[in-house]
């Protein structure tokens, strides 16, 4: 069974379009632990076009599941991350102008950045994830610079079309799930995951989180947001 993280992101994209506080956050977020999720996560971006500083300090208290804070290692979100204490820091890299992460790290270009935000989430009781590209043999590297665990990043995956493409690309997410394993990590995987391609993770037995939002708050838009979380849940296998 995969626990689900529903990210609560366009939820605030949809209320900051008209302004005010509809649709709320906090309620959005209470109906989909009523539904039964296990997380939920924010991507507070510097630019606050979603999620807001204000979203995160309010979320923080109500939360009865665990707490998910994606983002880069920006020093107002890392003084976020220590203020609230989630349950886990998610590290993704971000660059200007983009509609949304679309890539992970470089462990081997990015480490003196990472290593020290990674030293400092653990030492106060922070797990941490680092947003990786699907390839087997960076695992052992974020292993080595302090991550807990990696968020895989299953965009390629989802994008494949052709029965081939979808078989050699989750072949690499399973060959980066066993890497990361043996390098004494735990798994998550995110991004573009839907009710159609969620069901194969299954088949990989470390995977503990699937992070998503777009495809979820989407799928609500047809059969409102508690049934939507409902559906998801079944195709993490639950």
């Amino acid at each position: 069974m995969i626990n689900l993280s529903v990210n609560v992101n366009k939820v605030a994209t949809l209320r900051n379009a008209r302004g005010g506080d509809d649709p709320n956050v906090i309620e959005a977020a209470r109906t989909c632990i009523e539904a039964g999720c296990q997380g939920i996560t924010v991507h507070p971006r510097e630019d606050q076009r979603h999620i807001r500083t204000t979203d995160v300090r309010e979320l923080a208290p109500i939360l009865t599941v665990e707490f998910n804070i994606e983002g880069d290692p920006r020093p107002d979100l890392i003084d976020l991350v220590m203020e609230i204490c989630p349950d886990q820091f998610t590290l993704v890299p971000v660059e200007a102008d983009e509609i949304t992460s679309h890539h992970g790290w470089n462990i081997q270009k990015d480490q003196k950045v990472l290593r020290p935000v990674i030293e400092q989430c653990k030492a106060a009781g922070i797990r941490v994830s680092l947003f990786m590209d699907a390839i087997p043999e960076t695992m052992a590297d974020a292993s080595a610079i302090g991550a807990d665990r990696v968020e895989l990043y299953t965009g390629p995956y989802a994008s494949a079309k052709t029965d081939a493409e979808i078989s050699n690309e989750f072949a690499r997410i399973q060959q980066s799930h066993d890497a990361a394993r043996d390098a004494g990590m735990e798994i998550n995987a995110g991004h573009d995951l839907n009710l159609n391609n969620l069901h194969r993770l299954q088949k990989l037995q470390g995977i503990k989180e699937a992070s998503i939002g777009h495809a979820l708050i989407g799928h609500a838009l047809y059969v409102g947001l508690s049934q939507a979380v409902k559906d998801f849940r079944k195709a993490c296998g639950q």
